[in-house]
């Protein structure tokens, strides 16, 4: 679980590596298969926020500390001062049984994805989830997908119904 929030510098290097990965997508023609590796990364970090164990909690408890140190010493280095002010934490919410084996089945699918991946979008799935990781403790960013984790858990659920009433269980 994630128990680290975001400053202000660990905002900024979180914006770059977003502006890092959506820049060339703009430029090249806004195509949104280009998007793609990004946008399972950043999947895959958002939920991981509201894994309370696991790999994916564990990434998520510690991504938010990496980005705050990294974005304290290149702040300071490139203004020569680092604001080291909190961000207002926020939280996606709860994590169901049924909503967890949605997230496993997510977590196969990137990971199968990486291990297709050529290396520049390899590059784009480790952006993605560490922009997930690091945004969605904010309370704005959770705030604006506070419908996520319901998806997943009613997909969880609805997936559960369909194979208990199909008597494949």
């Amino acid at each position: 679980m994630n128990t680290t929030g975001l400053t202000l510098t660990g905002l900024a290097i979180s914006l770059a590596v977003l502006y890092g990965n959506l820049r060339p997508w703009w430029k090249g023609g806004h195509e949104l298969k280009s998007l793609v590796p990004f946008g399972s990364g950043f999947s895959l970090g958002a939920v991981g926020t509201i894994c309370t164990g696991g790999i994916l909690g564990w990434l998520a408890g510690c991504s938010a500390g990496v980005a705050n140190r990294a974005g304290e010493t290149g702040t300071s280095a490139v203004t020569g001062s680092a604001p080291a002010g909190a961000l207002t934490k926020g939280s996606l919410g709860q994590l169901t049984p049924e909503g967890a084996l949605i997230v496993f089945l997510m977590t196969v699918g990137v990971v199968l994805a990486w291990k297709a991946a050529k290396k520049d979008e390899k590059k784009r799935m480790v952006g993605g989830a560490f922009c997930g990781f690091t945004l969605c403790v904010t309370a704005g960013v959770a705030s604006l997908l506070d419908w996520l984790p319901g998806l997943i858990n009613g997909g969880g659920a609805q997936l559960r119904a369909i194979v208990e009433n199909a008597g494949v269980l």
